[in-house]
C-alpha cells in the first residue's frame, strides 16, 4: 500500500464517498498506513480512543468482556469498513477490543488531526454527519431486534444481516456466507449460547431453510429467511 493510493482507497469508504477532490485532500494529508499481524490486538477496550481505522484489506474481530471475562462479539469486519464508528465524534476510551483474525492493511486517521480539519472545513462536517445518520439507524434495529425478538428470530435476522455484510450471491437471492463463522461467534454476536445456536440452526436445516457445505460455508435463500421471519 502505498500514499498515493489513499485517496482512492478511502474513497471506498461511504463516511468519505460525498467529499471533493480538494476536501478528500485534507483527510488524506493526516491519513497514515500500517500492517498488522494476525492475532495482535490494534487497541484494547477500555485504552484511551486515539485513532480510527479502515480497513483496505484484513478481517477484523471487534468484541468486548466483562467482569467475568466472558466474551462477546460486537462485530466482525472485513474490507471496505471502519472502527471504531463513533471513534470520530466520541471523547474517551475505546469501547471494544480490536483484534486481527487474518493480516490487515489499515489505514487510520488520528482523531486530534481529524477534528481539527472539520473546525477549519464544516462543509465536510456536515457531509460525515448525514453518513453517521445511517449508522446510527443500522445499530437502532439490531438493537430492536434484542428486545422485541425471541433468539430464534435474532439467529434469523443475524444471517440476514452477515449475507448482507459478507455474503456472496451464487444465484437470485441464494447467498453463501464464507467466513466461517463458528457457533460460538455466532452466540456472541447476539448474546445467547453456543447450545442456543446449535438447536437453532438445526431447526432451520430441518426446515430446509439452511445448509452448511463442506467448507462450512453457510448457504440460504434470503428470501426463505425473510419470510421465516416475518411468520
Amino acid at each position: 500500500m502505498d500514499k498515493k493510493d489513499i485517496p482512492t482507497l478511502l474513497r471506498k469508504f461511504p463516511i468519505f464517498k460525498d467529499l471533493s477532490e480538494e476536501e478528500m485532500n485534507h483527510i488524506v494529508n493526516i491519513a497514515k498506513m500500517h500492517i498488522y499481524r494476525s492475532g495482535i490486538h490494534i487497541f484494547m477496550q477500555d485504552e484511551p480512543l486515539t485513532n480510527v481505522y479502515f480497513i483496505q484489506k484484513g478481517t477484523i474481530k471487534i468484541y468486548r468482556t466483562d467482569l467475568n471475562g466472558k466474551e462477546q462479539i460486537v462485530n466482525i469486519l472485513i474490507d471496505g469498513q471502519m472502527f471504531p464508528h463513533q471513534g470520530f465524534f466520541r471523547n474517551g476510551n475505546y469501547p471494544a477490543h480490536a483484534q486481527v483474525l487474518e493480516e490487515a492493511h489499515l489505514i487510520y486517521i488520528p482523531i486530534h488531526s481529524f477534528e481539527m480539519v472539520l473546525a477549519n472545513n464544516p462543509q465536510i462536517c456536515i457531509k460525515i454527519f448525514r453518513i453517521l445518520g445511517d449508522k446510527i439507524v443500522d445499530l437502532q434495529n439490531r438493537l430492536e431486534e434484542q428486545i422485541l425478538h425471541n433468539t430464534y428470530e435474532q439467529i434469523i435476522s443475524l444471517l440476514l444481516r452477515l449475507a448482507k455484510n459478507y455474503g456472496v450471491e451464487k444465484e437470485k437471492n441464494l447467498y453463501i456466507i464464507k467466513n466461517n463463522f463458528t457457533n460460538r461467534d455466532l452466540a456472541n454476536m447476539i448474546g445467547s449460547s453456543r447450545e442456543t445456536v446449535n438447536r437453532t440452526l438445526n431447526q432451520l436445516k430441518k426446515k430446509n431453510l439452511i445448509r452448511v457445505d463442506d467448507g462450512g460455508n453457510f448457504i440460504f435463500n434470503i428470501d426463505d429467511l425473510k419470510r421465516e421471519l416475518s411468520r
